[in-house]
Parts: structure tokens; sequence; C-alpha cells
């Protein structure tokens, strides 16, 4: 039965260690996981060398599954340490944490699928809490709630871009034709959204005037249009509260404002 009181005995020791950063332990298990990460990645970076592949492939075997296996224990301990793991499972370092292992067990069956092992990187962010810059760590969240609550304009507006995009590619293909590289209306659709957003790659260029009229208007018109989701999204932000780096001992979510007692996701005592 779960209750409001704060877990004791080994669980409560685990919780201390691996997911606060205010105590001496919990401090150098985050910095040493924090090293063993970029280290992980830096073996992945170096096996993707050929030359050094073919020179220490076994070696670079070797250290990624053994950084695999030592985050495999890490996470099974991360959800053992919380009193609802399925919470903690399902929230933003969870998922992470869960992903970061995966890929390498993956190769049993899909050659190469290690490679994707790289979103460890993605746990580095816990040095926003590691070195208590909660600050950073209000940031983030403020941005993502901006985010979030700008996700229905940002869809329609990408649903306006997309229709521009055919408008646009199909015209082309009317007026340039297959003789000037558009083939097709996807690939002159595939045009159009190089040039509205002014990228220009210039492996497809129209070569009529009326065609190069028409991509003079789409790339005047992509300056404006990239300044709209940026608009949508400044619109949504404000002054965020400041937040601590104590981590809930039941779902071990953190981000919660400094004078918290209970977890604002799981309700659980802090």
């Amino acid at each position: 039965m779960l209750t409001d009181k704060p877990d004791q005995g080994l669980r409560r020791t685990l919780h201390e260690i691996i997911f606060e950063a205010d105590t001496r332990a919990g401090r150098f298990f985050d910095l040493m996981l924090i090293l063993a990460i970029l280290m992980s990645v830096l073996v992945i970076l170096l096996d993707s060398m050929a030359e050094i592949r073919r020179e220490y492939s076994t070696l670079l075997l070797i250290l990624e599954w053994g950084f695999t296996l030592l985050f495999t224990v890490e996470y099974v301990l991360r959800l053992y340490s919380v009193r609802r793991p399925l919470v903690y499972a399902r929230s933003f370092f969870g998922v992470v944490d869960l992903l970061a292992i995966l890929p390498t067990w993956a190769t049993l069956f899909v050659p190469g699928a290690h490679y994707l092992t790289v979103v460890r990187l993605l746990r580095v962010l816990r040095i926003f809490r590691v070195l208590k810059l909660a600050q950073y760590v209000s940031e983030a969240q403020h941005i993502m709630r901006a985010l979030h609550e700008s996700k229905r304009k940002i869809l329609v507006f990408l649903m306006c871009v997309l229709s521009l995009v055919t408008v646009f590619g199909a015209l082309m293909y009317v007026v340039e034709g297959e003789e000037h590289g558009f083939t097709s209306i996807p690939r002159s659709m595939y045009w159009a959204v190089v040039t509205l957003t002014t990228v220009g790659y210039g492996d497809i260029s129209p070569r009529t005037p009326l065609g190069q009229g028409i991509a003079s208007f789409i790339m005047l018109m992509g300056y404006g249009i990239i300044a709209v989701p940026t608009g949508i999204v400044t619109s949504a932000l404000v002054r965020p509260r400041p937040v601590s780096t104590q981590a809930c001992p039941v779902c071990g979510r953190d981000g919660h404002d400094v004078d918290a007692v209970h977890c604002k996701y799981c309700g659980g005592h802090l």
C-alpha cells in the first residue's frame, strides 16, 4: 500500500545515491555516470571509423558491451529505487535511459543497431541537476511547456506550409516540365521545400522566365514563413518559477518548486 512516508532501508539509500545530487554520494555517482556516458559515446564514435574499427574491433566490442551491462544494471536499480517504477519509466529520462541500452541488445538481432546508442548523450542533461543549476532545469521545462502550449498553432502552420508546397510543386511541374528536372509532382514538391526554407541545394532549378519568377516569389515568402514558428513559441513564453533539483522518491521526477512538500506529478511525499 502506497503511503506518503518516505521509503527506508536499501531502497531509500539507493534513491539518495542514484537520484539525489545534494548528497556527497549522489553527486559522486552522477559525475561518474556522466563520465561513463561520455566514454561510451566516444567508443561508438571510434567504432564508426573504419581504420580504427579494423585494428581495435575486439576492444571496442568489449567496451561497448561493458558500458551496456553497466547502464542496464543502473536502469534496473533506478526502477527499483522508486515506488512507482512505471511512472519513472514513462518520464523523459526514463525513456532516454531505456533507449540508451536497447540498441546494443538489439544488435543480437539487427547488426549495426548499436550505433543508435549515441542517444546516451542525452543523459548528460543530468549535469544541470548534478551541478545544482536549477535555473537551467526551470528554463528547459519552461521551453517544453511553451512548445506544448503552441502545438496546435504549429500544427496549423505546418498544414498551411504543406498546402503551399503542394500547390507550388504542382505549379512548377506544369511550368517547367520534365525536361528541366521537374519529373513529377513529388519531386517538384521537394524542390519547393528546399526553396521555401531558403536552403537551395541547386540540384533542381527552374530554366524558364516564368519558373524563375515563381521561384523568386517562393524565396521571398520563405523569409517570412521561417519567422512564424519562432513568433508562435515566443508568445507562449513567460517567466518561469524557480525549481529545486530534488527528485521524487516515488516516481523519480524532479523540477519541483523549491517549497514543495509533495510531488506535483504523482503526489508522493518529497
